[in-house]
């Protein structure tokens, strides 16, 4: 209604104008008509002056009301604003529009599935001589095959963020939500790190009891873990310090908890941690960060209903923490 009045506003102006003309033309004129005459003829008209404005209301109220509330538009629930001729427009108008855009956005899922199917194949086909050459230095045991070993980890790593990061965007085709035993699953998270804990003379200490269960999907919990572990261990300076990987209940949920003793956050970084690419004052000293491992933990764990958590003091270590919503029952 608000709209139709202000809509309305430079009609009723000229009409007040057009009024006051009426007894000053009648003025000039010399034709001394009596005031109630006048207040007769402006009263008269007014009165059909609100009856057409009452009909315009009745026949655009519907266009009124969308433009006043474009924030609840949705094209999927668009009626018809009417049977009159700028309503119609508008409807045509709008349609046309809506039409033009799921052309563009379809366009533009199809580049995008393309580009995804791309990555995927390209990254299945370098992990084969990546394979390969793993192989190969199993056989050699100087101190260049560990180094070439451990830059094809590097690599292998890099493609595993890759090809995760491009199926983040078709997470719901993607995943499978069961009851895993905790305890295996961190086992097998370790295992998958194993090299990189004994090239920086790091242990691990797994207070997970055999019992403990949760309901995730294995292969994104995986990958989790692997993000949160590579992070614990490239952020610790020195042998023989500890990433110890507990887990408790908080209330119902079960909250898995990977702490190490690396060289901390600083405090003003703390909220950007989960930002994509921000790698930080920390993150800036060691060149291999690419500020993406946070990120997708989070994003991961919005997707599979869990929540993620970020303790951490500059030269105290950082703890991260995964809740899994819901206690699974202990065996």
């Amino acid at each position: 209604m608000r709209l139709f009045w202000k809509d309305q506003v430079p009609l009723l102006l000229f009409y007040l104008l057009q009024m006051l003309l009426v007894p000053v033309l009648y003025w000039i004129s010399g034709e001394n008509r009596p005031p109630a005459i006048i207040g007769y003829g402006v009263l008269l008209s007014g009165s059909i002056l609100l009856l057409y404005l009452g009909y315009r209301y009745v026949q655009h109220r519907r266009l009124y009301k969308l433009l006043s509330s474009p924030g609840t538009f949705s094209a999927d629930q668009l009626t018809p604003l009417g049977e009159v001729a700028l309503p119609e427009a508008v409807q045509e108008l709008l349609q046309n529009m809506d039409r033009q855009y799921q052309e563009k956005l379809n366009g533009h899922i199809r580049q995008m599935d393309q580009h995804i199917v791309f990555i995927n194949r390209w990254v299945h086909q370098m992990k084969t001589p990546i394979s390969v050459i793993q192989l190969i230095l199993q056989d050699l045991e100087d101190e260049t095959a560990g180094s070439i070993q451990e830059e094809v980890e590097k690599l292998r790593k890099g493609l595993e963020m890759v090809i995760h990061t491009s199926r983040l965007e078709r997470f719901e085709n993607d995943f499978h939500v069961e009851l895993l035993s905790l305890r295996k699953t961190v086992g097998n998270a370790v295992a998958g790190n194993r090299r990189l804990f004994i090239r920086r003379s790091v242990s691990v200490n797994i207070l997970v009891n055999e019992g403990t269960q949760v309901y995730s999907d294995a292969k994104w919990l995986m990958f989790m873990l692997g993000q949160i572990l590579t992070n614990a261990v490239n952020y610790t300076v020195g042998s023989g310090k500890t990433v110890t990987i507990s887990a408790h209940p908080r209330g119902k949920d079960t909250v898995l908890e990977i702490s190490d003793q690396g060289i901390g956050i600083s405090p003003e970084d703390l909220k950007r941690v989960f930002n994509p690419y921000f790698t930080g004052e920390r993150g800036r000293q060691y060149h291999e960060s690419t500020g993406m491992g946070l990120y997708l933990v989070k994003e991961i764990c919005i997707r599979l209903g869990h929540a993620v958590e970020l303790e951490s003091r500059p030269g105290a270590g950082t703890a991260v923490r995964i809740i899994f919503n819901g206690q699974a029952p202990v065996q």
